[in-house]
């Protein structure tokens, strides 16, 4: 091609070099196109006049020099050094019809602002930049994809300045979960594929600032073939080993990776064979099913792929948990091991039993029952697997009474205390003995009662002594006795009515009396 539009491509390059930029957003139109495919850079000017020159520039993406694409005028075109595959203007009568626009084939490193310049003479005619930005998309695994593998789906753009949102539809146009990763790139995934799954899958990419389409779109044809086996790469990670007590809440570890779903798996306590799925949790299709145990909960940080649950075991529910993680074509696996601890009390007229229950034995070191009164020895029996008891007599005394304490020892070393305090009866109390504080306040309430009680029979007695008769009764019986309190088996021969009344019948019959003593017309 004839160069003699210009001097050297040097002095073409020269030329514009000087040509001002603008800011992010601040463009005359977004392209998205994907590598290697045709790709048409609008610019036009109409009606278009002689000795017009039309410039096409580059700036990449995060770059900061400027470099020519191509320049034309009528009689011929000149091709810069930012080379483009099959770059050309795309209308060969561009002179006739006033239609400059730019085509070639993008290679993945050619997105940027590409500026279109038309000049006549020195006077600029137009001048319009565009954004192309290039659209990278990888589907894993190989098509076609294995049933029950993990579909992904992964977009990244050239530049994020130019693109306000990136999302993957479903064949039904529905949108699917999306999450961006660290590098920009925005992925979704579909675990455990089927042939259900097939279709054509949509990119859309939304532009942002000025733009002639609101939204581009990008078809990927997704087949699933059921004949093939996927294969997953399994790794086990060391188990875990804990003991709990019964309706006490226990973490339930997984792999410490983010996965797209996961398994929990139990196997019944003290049993190699009956083993169940009791929980599956997708976090891409967020879906869930919890199979058997409804004490048995997702932790919250489970959506962003960190799994792990907690568990409010009932005293049966020991055993080998294990947690299956799945990240794309790899399974890490978590077991734990729990031994439940539990305390259970049987009465009997003559004896308590307590029972000391623990489950999963095979990590069970020792168990043993103790008394507060370490001296004390207990004798226990044992008539089944994992279960110890003793006997305590009833009504208990003082030497039985107190705290029993059942300690589980794991083979790791860690022990678990489950506490049961049997009490003396009130009877068995010491007279001498201080009031416990659980029975202050009831006997603040009750010696003002009684105060009360003593003033209001001290006030009717006064009452009765002013009456003649009643004066002469009580000396006959008393002699020379005032004070109730100095003899009362002689008050007692009065039959007075008044000693007979503070004899209650009930609980509440000192309130009775005093009330009745209010409207006594004494």
């Amino acid at each position: 091609m004839n160069a003699s539009l210009f001097s050297s491509p040097t002095a073409a390059v020269l030329l514009f070099t000087g040509l001002v930029l603008t800011e992010a957003g601040d463009w005359h139109d977004v392209v998205v196109a994907t590598e290697g495919a045709p790709v048409l850079l609008a610019c036009s000017q109409r009606p278009p006049k002689d000795t017009m020159e039309v410039h096409w520039q580059w700036k990449p993406h995060g770059g900061d020099t400027v470099s020519l694409v191509l320049s034309a005028n009528e009689r011929q075109e000149f091709l810069g050094e930012a080379l483009k595959t099959d770059v050309r203007l795309a209308d060969s009568v561009s002179w006739k019809s006033g239609n400059f626009s730019l085509f070639f084939r993008p290679r993945s490193v050619d997105g940027g602002h590409y500026m279109c310049l038309i000049k006549q003479g020195q006077k600029k005619l137009k001048e319009e930049v565009t954004v192309l930005v290039i659209l990278t998309v990888s589907l894993g695994p190989r098509l076609p994809v294995s049933e029950q593998s993990t579909l992904r789906l992964q977009a990244e753009a050239s530049s994020r300045d130019a693109v306000s949102e990136m999302s993957w539809l479903s064949p039904h146009g529905l949108p699917l979960r999306c999450e961006t990763l660290p590098s920009g790139a925005v992925i979704a995934k579909l675990p455990l594929v089927t042939v259900a799954d097939r279709g054509n899958y949509t990119c859309r990419i939304r532009p942002r600032g000025n733009c002639s389409r609101p939204a581009f779109f990008f078809l990927y044809p997704v087949t699933v073939d059921v004949s093939r086996v996927v294969q997953f790469n399994l790794s086990f990670n060391t188990q875990l080993s804990k003991a709990c007590l019964a309706h006490t809440p226990v973490v339930l570890s997984c792999a410490p990776v983010r996965g797209d779903y996961v398994l929990l798996y139990w196997q019944h306590p003290d049993s190699r064979q009956k083993i169940e799925k009791i929980f599956t949790y997708d976090r891409w299709r967020q879906r869930f099913r919890n199979l058997t145990k409804s004490r048995l909960h997702l932790k919250s940080s489970a959506s962003l792929g960190d799994f792990s649950f907690e568990l409010t075991p009932q005293p049966e529910e020991g055993g080998v948990y294990i947690c299956e993680v799945f990240l794309n074509d790899s399974v890490f696996s978590q077991g734990t091991r729990i031994s439940v601890l539990h305390v259970s009390v049987s009465s009997r007229p003559s004896a308590l039993t307590l029972t000391c229950r623990y489950s999963e034995r095979s990590q069970v070191k020792t168990v043993t029952w103790t008394h507060e009164n370490r001296s004390r020895r207990l004798d226990w029996s044992s008539l089944e697997p994992g279960s110890l008891k003793i006997k305590v007599e009833t009504p208990p005394g003082p030497e039985t009474a107190g705290n029993y304490t059942c300690t589980l020892e794991l083979n790791n070393g860690k022990k678990l205390e489950a506490v049961h305090v049997i009490s003396l009866p009130r009877d068995e109390l010491p007279s001498s003995s201080f009031p416990s504080p659980s029975s202050l306040p009831f006997l603040g309430f009750l010696l003002p009662v009684i105060t009360v009680a003593a003033g209001v029979l001290l006030w009717k007695l006064r009452a009765h002594n002013a009456r003649r008769g009643i004066e002469q009764s009580l000396s006959y019986h008393t002699g020379e006795v005032e004070n109730i309190y100095e003899n009362p088996e002689d008050l007692r021969q009065t039959q007075s009515s008044v000693y007979m009344d503070l004899k209650p019948t009930s609980d509440n019959d000192v309130y009775k009396e005093l009330d009745r003593y209010e409207h006594c017309p004494c």
